[in-house]
């Protein structure tokens, strides 16, 4: 039976029935003013292919311009002597270590005649192997024109000789004069940077070592330090637990200083010990977007529900109704129950003690070493600075100007240090407070090691040549440790030395090639202590007041480490689908309580108040406010990490709300709005590619009655066979066709499935796929007016928590939004205001490569056909733009070149200068202005994996097939996995077995070689 829930993309369909109406109306909102084109003497009179007569005077003269550039021709120049491990035209993957002071993972790195041009998840490192979103694009940061491109001195370019010589001076100078010599470097776990350190520390024996972080996870530190005794953050394992409750914990997202959504969506798997979720929460977080339960409230509601819970679990009692249910639940699992909170560290200190006394098993005892931030010793440090007691500053690629909540005081203390030298990859607030400056090489030029976790050792090497004059920081500890022009200079020599004692039997070569290596290292954390009643006293006083701040980092952003990246500045956030901004939430209530407005003007684009944030004295001007169903009452959410300065034109997007953050508490009380009347134009991309209002896209079903109800009963299924009545009787909906089947059965045929419970609208899969195929950064302009060139995106719908009636409205096919406002549920009440505190459900879209696709009948020059391997192919140089496919796709999954979007200055992106360029895959070309374009399945992948076998005379495994796709390659969840459907073993035919499985809009007969499986929600419905 269907859910019979209200779907809706945004509270604006709520508020405006026929809006999906009037966004079908503007889909394609531009005329091209072609009357200039057709009377240019130039072109009438210039001699014409068949392409351009069909372009001038064929079909659709709207679209004549926008198709009438061709490519320009660019020359190459061949090697003069070709290098002998690179194959023109093969790739060249490398196992290497992502880590940019922020974010680990092992990866593969993908190179093309020398060149990074893709990151890959390593399959040898298990969950530490996957890739978010900012890892994905993190290829992009190193072709960033924007860079500090050599060395500097006193602001003017400089070699390395002088400024080492410089450094090497002041170093002498501190150290006759006793004064200190500080790094200041953000959490490095790496062993032999700190053996380096140590004995560079032996040169200079007033040498310290100080971490800053600018998201410092110091509230979690200082509460493993309490109870653990260890200033080491605990590593979850979720694949044996049946329950998880976080507070303000978004364990989908930066907590806890990586992501357990690998072993979450392991343990989310439909079944009889399915885990369970519940999130209580004030900011709609991607965790709580997946939760089975989220309980909305305002931070100080937050610290007392976990209060009451923890008083209830350790022998106390409560009787607050809601601690009370989620206390009963826990001590019921038990051991497969776990806590997770977040905020501040009484919080994640009262989640630490309830872990310990359900005995968790999702505690595995093992230690996350890649945060080491100690506020204490920061603020010993600052103390040094302000005492003049500092002689050498170096800075490693860390910016407190701009991060640290008192940032100004920090740069006119820095006044009193006679050596400031900034490690620096832009024209910061560091670069320029320092009097050198040495541009640090990015992880892809560099060699490294990182000691992640406990018994992990990862390894990272370069894979390509330093692109400008910069080095590393260990570099130049060598060269200050050892003078210049030493032989022992090498850093490779210095890292293999140390990385062979660490590895002991395994040879360096053969970790280099892996690229981790694991030890069966005893578990390194235990329950050594905590102060319960300290923590309890803690939350209780924290006031609850009319508006509370909680500040969070959005999976595009994370800390601003790569805020001049435009792939991630232009990634819709998973749940607002806003891009380039950051900016205040607030619920729908407040809004209207505080006259805050969220507006569609006539071009169906979203406007909204900008207003004055001011927090304990401090004021943020100009924030852009969004109004965010799900958002508790009476609390507010603004993102980390935007507004930087002259770090790169991209960067300089959003406003920075560090000076609001004090480094451990991410909730804050008092927080004031005062409207300055003046509005924002937001770039979203929700409300475009509707399709068209149909009901139940995404469908989901309660767990007892996935358990219980037959899927296909003929009253109560909760996914029954599409059926259609025909002369014949009744015949499965793939059974009937309008036109003969393609034979598939000779080769490969390609389908993907895709989970809803297991993906979690993170949004890697959509930087690989803009890797890997080249598409286009627009700019927030072109976003606002529905010219995103996305070849896969993900839905987000929201869905109220009752149901309604079926009656004749649904019957008859009226949109759901059409319902909102007269429907009730079974018991004849008016329903909630879904917008309240609605369901999400995530839905990665891309073409569906229909076996009978719309869009290849109405192309007039067959630019659109179907392969024998069931993809749909664009032949680009056949496109003449008319775009009668886009308008015929139901799926709204085709794009449409507004632009020549390379070498273009209106698109100041990667695209338009030769270093970003550098990042273009060879293997697909450059779309050119006018065409059509979108999914294809990676089919350059998948073509080369079949040839490779064919060489080798073997047939292609599953496995390759699964990573030829750039999508489910990148999928840390396993929510998408491709594969052929003729190979009987395929995982991917394995799943087309499921009883979840179903086709997006099956029912007007397309046939798609994309199918989806139904979320299962693991709670009873009221």
């Amino acid at each position: 039976m269907a859910s019979n829930k209200i779907q809706f993309r945004s509270i604006h369909e709520l508020k405006d029935p026929a809006l999906n109406g009037k966004l079908a109306l503007k889909e394609f909102q531009e005329e091209i003013p072609v009357e200039d084109f057709l009377g240019d003497a130039e072109q009438n009179g210039s001699s014409t292919s068949r392409r351009d007569f069909l372009k001038l005077l064929g079909f659709s003269t709207a679209a004549v311009t926008l198709a009438a550039c061709e490519a320009p021709v660019i020359k190459t120049i061949p090697y003069v002597v070709k290098p002998h491990d690179i194959i023109p035209g093969v790739p060249n993957y490398y196992a290497s270590t992502y880590f940019d002071g922020f974010d680990f993972a092992s990866v593969l790195v993908k190179t093309r005649e020398g060149r990074p041009i893709k990151i890959d998840p390593n399959p040898a490192a298990g969950d530490l192997g996957k890739t978010n979103a900012r890892a994905q694009a993190s290829v992009l940061s190193l072709y960033d024109n924007d860079k500090v491109k050599q060395p500097k001195f006193e602001g003017k370019d400089e070699t390395f000789d002088k400024v080492d010589s410089f450094v090497i001076k002041g170093l002498e100078e501190a150290k006759a004069a006793g004064k200190r010599i500080v790094l200041l470097s953000h959490s490095f776990a790496s062993p032999t940077f700190k053996k380096l350190f140590a004995e560079f520390k032996e040169k200079y024996p007033t040498a310290e070592l100080v971490t800053y972080d600018a998201f410092p996870y110091a509230a979690a530190l200082d509460a493993a330090q309490e109870v653990f005794g260890q200033r080491a953050l605990p590593v979850y394992d979720l694949k044996g637990s049946e329950l998880v409750v976080a507070f303000q914990a978004d364990f989908l997202g930066d907590y806890n200083a990586g992501s357990l959504e690998t072993s979450y969506a392991a343990a989310r798997k439909p079944g009889a010990n399915m885990l369970r979720h519940v999130q209580v929460e004030s900011n709609m977080s991607i965790t709580g977007a997946n939760a089975d339960e989220r309980v909305r409230l305002k931070p100080s509601a937050v610290n007392k529900t976990l209060v009451e819970v923890y008083n209830a679990i350790v022998g106390g009692g409560t009787s607050d109704k809601t601690a009370s249910e989620l206390a009963k639940e826990l001590l019921a699992k038990g051991s497969k129950a776990v806590v997770f909170a977040d905020g501040s560290k009484g919080a994640q200190v009262l989640a630490h003690l309830i872990n310990q006394k359900l005995g968790s098993v999702a505690f595995t005892g093992k230690a996350n070493f890649l945060k080491d931030f100690d506020k204490a010793r920061f603020q010993e440090f600052l103390g040094w600075v302000n005492a003049g007691q500092v002689g050498v500053l170096i800075a490693n690629n860390v910016d407190p100007i701009y991060s640290y909540y008192k940032g100004e005081d920090f740069k006119k203390s820095l006044t009193k240090v006679p050596y400031v030298i900034a490690v620096a990859d832009k024209k910061n607030e560091m670069y320029k407070a320092a009097k050198a400056v040495i541009p640090v090489a990015n992880w892809l030029e560099s060699w490294g090691d990182i000691e992640p976790q406990t018994g992990v050792y990862s390894l990272m090497q370069p894979t390509i040549q330093k692109i400008y004059k910069s080095r590393q920081i260990e570099e130049s500890l060598l060269v200050w440790k050892n003078g210049k022009n030493n032989a022992a200079n090498n850093y490779y020599d210095y890292l293999k030395g140390s990385a062979t004692s660490i590895l002991g039997a395994t040879s360096f070569n053969k970790a280099l090639y892996n690229g981790i290596n694991v030890s069966n290292n005893a578990t390194t954390l235990s329950y050594a202590g905590g102060n319960g009643a300290q923590a309890v006293a803690e939350l209780n006083g924290f006031k609850a007041s009319d508006l509370e701040l909680v500040l969070y980092t959005k999976t595009s952003m994370g800390d601003g480490t790569q805020a001049n990246n435009p792939w991630l500045q232009e990634l819709p956030d998973p749940l607002t689908r806003m891009s380039w901004d950051n900016y205040l939430t607030i619920s729908p209530k407040d809004a209207e309580r505080l006259g805050i407005d969220n507006d569609l003007n006539a071009r169906m684009q979203l406007d909204g108040s900008i207003v004055n944030l001011t927090v304990n004295g401090v004021t943020i001007k100009d924030v852009p406010v969004f109004v965010q169903p799900g958002q508790a009452d009476g609390s507010v959410g603004l993102a980390l990490g935007y507004g930087k300065k002259d770090s790169g034109a991209t960067a300089d997007t959003g406003v920075n709300a560090y000076p609001l953050f004090d480094g451990s508490n991410l909730v804050v009380a008092n927080a004031k709005i005062e409207k300055t009347g003046e509005d924002h134009e937001f770039a979203g991309i929700q409300l475009q590619n509707t399709l068209m209002g149909r009901y139940e896209i995404a469908k989901e079903v309660p767990l007892a009655e996935f358990l219980n109800v037959a899927f296909d009963d003929e009253h109560e299924g909760w996914n029954k066979p599409l059926e259609y009545h025909t002369i014949s009787g009744a015949l499965p909906a793939r059974k009937i066709d309008l036109w003969d089947a393609f034979d598939d059965t000779d080769g490969p045929h390609f389908n993907l499935s895709i989970d809803l419970n297991s993906c979690t609208g993170c949004g890697a899969c959509i930087i690989a796929c803009q890797a890997e195929n080249n598409v286009p950064v627009v700019g927030k302009e072109e976003i606002r007016m529905s010219r995103d060139m996305y070849w896969l995106r993900i839905d987000r719908y929201y869905s109220s928590r009752q149901k309604v009636e079926v009656y004749e409205g649904l019957k008859d096919g009226l949109a759901v939004p059409e319902l909102y406002g007269t429907a009730f549920n079974k018991e004849g009440g008016a329903l909630n205001h879904p917008a309240d505190n609605p369901d999400v459900i995530f839905q990665p879209v891309m073409c569906q490569h229909c076996n009978h696709a719309p869009c290849e009948t109405v192309c007039p020059v067959a630019a659109t056909s179907h392969g024998k391997q069931g993809q749909n192919h664009m032949a680009y140089n056949r496109c003449i733009g008319t775009r009668y496919c886009a308008n015929n796709c139901p799926y709204k999954v085709r794009r449409f070149n507004w632009f020549t979007y390379n070498l273009n200055d209106k698109f100041d992106f990667n695209m338009n200068n030769d270093l970003g360029r550098m990042v273009l895959n060879p293997d697909v070309v450059v779309r050119t202005r006018g065409v059509m374009e979108k999914c294809s399945m990676c089919i350059q992948e998948t073509q080369a994996t079949i040839l490779a076998a064919k060489r080798e005379n073997r047939k292609v495994t599953d496995n390759e097939f699964k990573n030829s796709c750039a999508c489910a390659a990148a999928c840390s969840t396993g929510a998408m996995t491709f594969g052929d459907m003729n190979d009987k073993e395929s995982e991917v035919r394995e799943l087309y077995s499921s009883n979840r499985r179903y086709y997006l809009l099956e029912e007007i007969g397309t046939k798609p070689n994309v199918f989806y499986h139904t979320k299962v929600r693991n709670r009873v419905e009221k």
